[in-house]
């Protein structure tokens, strides 16, 4: 079952367009910066695995140890967002 948490948008999901084109606000842009590293780490994940799949002649224990750094690196990245708390806010008054 599917519930919607107390920060979810207001707006009816059959009133947004998709079709819209919007530029990102400040926020939205803050946040992606914010979380870019982790963004990063799993890009690299998803590259290793793609190594993987495309060995012509089976995955060599290189291409395994960079899965492992990768994920791994995932993992960090994903405890220090966490430790950090909540994305920083643009454009508030103090």
């Amino acid at each position: 079952m599917i519930t919607l948490d107390s920060t979810a948008s207001a707006t009816p999901i059959d009133s947004i367009d998709p079709t819209e084109q919007r530029e990102p606000t400040a926020a939205e842009l803050a946040a992606i910066d914010y979380e870019w590293p982790l963004i990063e780490a799993e890009l690299a994940v998803v590259d290793a695995e793609i190594e993987i799949i495309r060995a012509t002649h089976g995955p060599t224990e290189l291409d395994w140890r960079r899965l492992r750094r990768a994920r791994h690196r995932v993992l960090r990245q994903a405890a220090a967002l966490a430790q950090t708390g909540t994305v920083p806010t643009v454009g508030r008054a103090a």
